[in-house]
């Protein structure tokens, strides 16, 4: 039964990340179906930041679509789609704040009130996934920066606990996340 949801996460991620390759808003439908998988793969590995990050990607998911589709644009830009573009300067530092504290706090969660062999790692990924979400939800580009690091660390923790269908997964999320930038940038520039 592990295995098998490990697999079908394993395809899911692939589908998904099909489509934000492309920037296609249909990602966020996978996106809704995806992390109800993975819970159930973390849960039972004791990977818990993962599996409460999987809870907030769900609602990530719808919230990215209306914002992506122009549903929770201001009345004029109702129903246009957001178009790609890059992080502004003056979000770096309070994303870097954010990240900091986030991390703090899920490290001391998991240090006091869990059994995590990997609280500190753990932590780390998901408060940087977080973060890296809510870019993604805005369309800036820079959000494949986030996951080529979120991914990279990934791998070597689906090894250390023997998720090894999601540590392929993420393999593949790196070498994506580093053509992603490439083409989000052929498509930003057809945009305008």
């Amino acid at each position: 039964m592990d295995l098998t949801l490990q697999i079908l996460g394993l395809t899911l991620g692939l589908i998904y990340l099909y489509f934000e390759y492309n920037a296609d808003k249909r990602m966020f439908i996978v996106g809704i179906v995806m992390p109800m998988v993975s819970m159930a793969v973390y849960y039972r590995r004791g990977i818990y930041a993962d599996f409460s990050l999987s809870i907030y990607y769900l609602l990530m998911a719808v919230y990215s679509y209306m914002v992506w589709t122009g549903l929770l644009s201001p009345k004029e830009k109702r129903g246009k789609p957001l178009p790609i573009r890059h992080l502004p300067l003056r979000y770096v530092a309070p994303l870097l704040v954010a990240l900091v504290l986030i991390w703090g706090a899920i490290a001391a969660f998991l240090v006091c009130f869990t059994d995590s062999t990997v609280p500190y790692v753990d932590a780390f990924t998901t408060a940087l996934s977080i973060v890296t979400t809510w870019v993604l939800s805005r369309k800036y580009i820079e959000q494949w920066i986030g996951w080529i690091l979120v991914d990279v660390i990934s791998v070597g923790l689906y090894l250390y606990k023997d998720i090894y269908p999601y540590a392929l997964l993420y393999v593949v999320y790196v070498v994506v996340a580093c053509l992603g930038i490439r083409k989000w940038r052929k498509l930003m520039a057809g945009q305008g």
